[in-house]
Parts: structure tokens; sequence; C-alpha cells
């Protein structure tokens, strides 16, 4: 079986067994890499896409980066119905510069959600032993487009070209859970001088079980933790379960979750990204280096589909805080700090809940 690169047939190369607690079946490996690209231009972002056998689901078990973070800022996967170009190359930034020769295009023409992302040097990830995306066939993933950002293009200026991009591990077996990936992030502004905590949160209202199992953190250089949490509403309060919280300014991977728990319709997952500001002006979101982002990535696995609803953004402040969404019992401290283990009172779990 062969995948579609820019009309390219390339082979796929069988690399055994994943991890010890695999399976005994052999995996594949496809490699999605930038067609040795220069980048002229600091804050590019190029996307390249694979278009998938339609005639054929495929499940991607495992992912693993071929990048460095001298060379390349981040990387993200997406999925898409159809790709934003059907160049081989093309210039994809959400405030893309215009670059000669080079098509400027969205990411996906249609059917856009994430799948993977790196940044940092994070390492390879390998999903949970009979979990996948699933991807091809009848899917709404029929290709998949590779996004790199060059943050900086030093490096290129004697000539240099890149292939940063990622193997993709998959099988034609199918497998009996579902992975899919809800992207959580804010709008917004940081104040100077200052310390902002800039909050979404969204509701589960499809009648899923979802089953979080990793969580990856994405800012620029202001931000000192970022959290994510699944709330419930109890009567008049809400209860506070930790997801995962990391400092972003370590390898951006994907880590495992600090709780085994359960999403279900009625449930809300909240995020908070704590940015320290002690810059002159102010710090806007945006797509550069000098910008800022909030993110957090919440992966799951289902025994069905998984959500419709791919993200759960919010304005951000001064316009959107938690309170302003009718939300209680904040853990406020817990939130904003990288320690982990606080108690029940302290992730704001009322007393005669405890």
């Amino acid at each position: 079986m062969s995948w579609c690169v820019g009309g390219i047939v390339f082979s796929l190369l069988v690399v055994g067994i994943l991890s010890s607690d695999a399976s005994t079946e052999s995996f594949k490996k496809f490699p999605l890499l930038m067609p040795h690209v220069k980048p002229e231009r600091a804050e590019t972002y190029f996307c390249t896409p694979i278009r998938i056998d339609p005639t054929q689901e495929y499940y991607v078990t495992a992912f693993q980066p071929n990048a460095s973070m001298e060379t390349a800022h981040h990387m993200l996967l997406y999925g898409c119905e159809t790709p934003g170009s059907d160049q081989d190359v093309w210039n994809c930034g959400e405030m893309a510069l215009a670059q000669p020769g080079i098509t400027t295009a969205p990411v996906c023409g249609s059917g856009s959600q994430v799948v993977y992302a790196w940044a940092k040097d994070a390492p390879k990830l390998v999903l949970p032993e009979g979990v996948a995306f699933k991807v091809g066939g009848k899917t709404p993933i029929q290709y998949i487009v590779l996004q790199v950002h060059y943050a900086s293009v030093e490096k290129f200026k004697d000539g240099s070209t890149d292939d940063s991009g990622v193997f993709l591990y998959y099988t034609e077996t199918p497998q009996p859970k579902s992975a899919g990936v809800l992207l959580m992030g804010t709008g917004g502004r940081i104040n100077p001088k200052s310390v902002e905590y800039m909050e979404t949160a969204c509701s589960i209202d499809e009648d899923k079980v979802l089953h979080p199992f990793a969580f990856r953190t994405h800012t620029h250089g202001l931000g000192r933790v970022v959290s994510g949490y699944k709330v419930t509403r109890e009567g008049s309060f809400d209860r506070w379960q930790l997801i995962g919280k990391k400092d972003p300014q370590l390898p951006q991977m994907f880590y495992p979750v600090a709780n085994d728990l359960v999403l279900r319709r009625g449930d809300k997952v909240a995020a908070r990204c704590t940015m320290q500001s002690k810059r002159e002006r102010i710090t806007r979101i945006g797509s550069t280096n000098e910008d800022e982002m909030c993110n957090f990535y919440m992966m799951y696995w289902t025994d069905n589909t998984v959500l419709r609803k791919k993200t759960c953004f919010t304005l951000g402040p001064p316009f959107y805080f938690w309170t302003r969404d009718g939300l209680n019992n904040i853990p406020d401290a817990d939130a904003s700090s990288l320690a982990i283990g606080t108690s029940a009172k302290e992730q704001g779990i009322p007393s005669h809940q405890i």
C-alpha cells in the first residue's frame, strides 16, 4: 500500500513492534517531511500535504518527530477533508508574509482538525495500546498536512534546506479505540509588567464518553504555567479535577494526564495559561514569536466516533475569564502553580464533598 505526496508515490517501511507492551503485529512507517524547503523570511509557516488512499482506512498509532528546535519553532499535523492548496508546499501562517513563487493559503480547505503537535525537542509519542487516529477510507481525514513554523531563518542563509517533519507509524488492522484531540486556547492581550490569566472553558455537549490520556501545553516566552481541568457541577458547586499542567518552557510534548478521569455530556473542560510579562509593551495573541499563544491540547480516546467539536476558544483577557462564565470554586492557586498533589480543598472541592 502507498500514499501520495505531490503526485509521487512513496513505499512504506515495515518497522516492527512499537514498544514492549504493543501487540505482536508489525506496524508501518511513513515519512511526512518538508521537501527540502528554504524559508527566506523569519516567522514563516510552510505546509506540505499527503493524500491518503480513499479506499483504505489506516490507523495511526505513533508519531516520531524529525526536527530540532534550532530549526523549527514548532510543528503541527492537521487532518483535513481537503488541503488548503494543491501545491507541494505553500505559505500557511495566519499572518503569512508573501514569498516569491510560493502560494499563500490556509492549512486546510475544509474539515480542519489537529492530530499532533511538537515543539522544544519533544520526543516520540506512542498512543496507548488499541488507540489510534483513523484516517483515509470514508473518514473525515482524507489528507494529513504538516505545518512547520520557522521563527528564524539564520540557519538557511548559507543555502541550507530543511526536511523537518514527522514519521507516522500506522497499521491497516482496525483498532478498537478512536483517538481525538480537543484544542483549547484564547485570544486576548497581556499588559506590560503584569501577570495575566488567559482562560477558556467549554461544555461537552455530545453523547460520548471521553477518556483523556495525554495533554500538551503551548505558549511562547511569557508562559509560566498552563493547566487544564474537568469541571463538574454538583448542586451549586463546581468540582475541579486536574487533567494536567506543565511549564510550557519545557519540551512541549504530550505528557500523561495527572488523573484517570472520564468526561461525559454536561461536563466542562477548562484551561488557564498564566503569563508573566516584564515587557514595556502590550503583548497580544498572534502567530509570531513576538506575540503570544495560549494552548492546552487534550488527547483522548473513545469507543465511538470522536467529538465533532475540535476546538474550544474564548476571547481571553480583558473580555473573558472563568468567573464571567459562571464557574465557581476556582482553584486559583493550583491552576497557576506547578505543584502537583494539592488537596481537594485547594482544588476547589467544597468541604461537604471531601
